[in-house]
């Protein structure tokens, strides 16, 4: 069951898309399969992630670009899609420049990005302290579990990460943070000192 009030972590990610330049040799009796140490690069893609812990449920969209518009299109799948019953979606995430307000009036007529705002709540990580967002976690294990091999085209990065992100999820995995606001506190003194000093 969805909480009325999730916390939804987020973030991006870059993936580079890499092609074999040879054939790799086939897996024979006794011999592992072979892959020739060049490659080709066949471009960037990047990956949006997602991240509810509570939950054990996470999503990763790729899109070609990590624009104010491809954020603002996140934010409104966010709320119609993947939580359209919750009252308040908290987002925790860094300071990156698209992630604002003003990157859904930007995708969206005014009355549009008022209607899915009033559904979302920014929190963002102190600057220079963005590892304090549990997606970044979550976003290693993606790198390790599923994208640690070659993917040479956008179609094969979606279809690895559908079937990483179903398993995943159906697994419910989740992340056992053990660091709390007392812990945040004594690390970032200097970053929370200035947001003490701010309010």
């Amino acid at each position: 069951m969805q909480s009325a009030r999730p916390v939804v972590n987020f973030d991006e990610a870059m993936k580079q898309l890499v092609a074999d330049v040879s054939d790799a040799v086939p897996v024979k009796p006794g011999q592992p399969a072979k892959q020739d140490y060049e490659y080709k690069r066949a471009g960037m893609a990047n990956i949006f992630m997602f991240f509810d812990r509570h939950r054990g449920w996470r999503k990763a969209k790729v899109t070609a670009y990590k624009k104010s518009t491809d954020f603002a299109e996140c934010m409104r799948e966010l709320v119609d899609i993947h939580y359209p019953n919750a009252e308040i979606i908290r987002v925790v995430m860094d300071n990156y420049g698209t992630h604002r307000p003003a990157s859904l009036y930007k995708a969206f007529p005014p009355e549009e990005a008022r209607r899915i705002l009033r559904r979302l709540e920014f929190h963002y990580t102190p600057k220079h302290a963005s590892w304090l967002n549990m997606v970044e976690i979550e976003i290693g294990n993606m790198n390790q579990q599923c994208l640690n091999c070659r993917i040479p085209e956008r179609e094969m990065l979606i279809s690895e990460l559908s079937a990483w992100e179903t398993q995943r999820n159906q697994e419910k995995s989740t992340i056992n943070w053990m660091f709390n606001v007392d812990g945040a506190r004594s690390k970032l003194t200097r970053a929370y000192d200035k947001l003490i000093s701010q309010n």
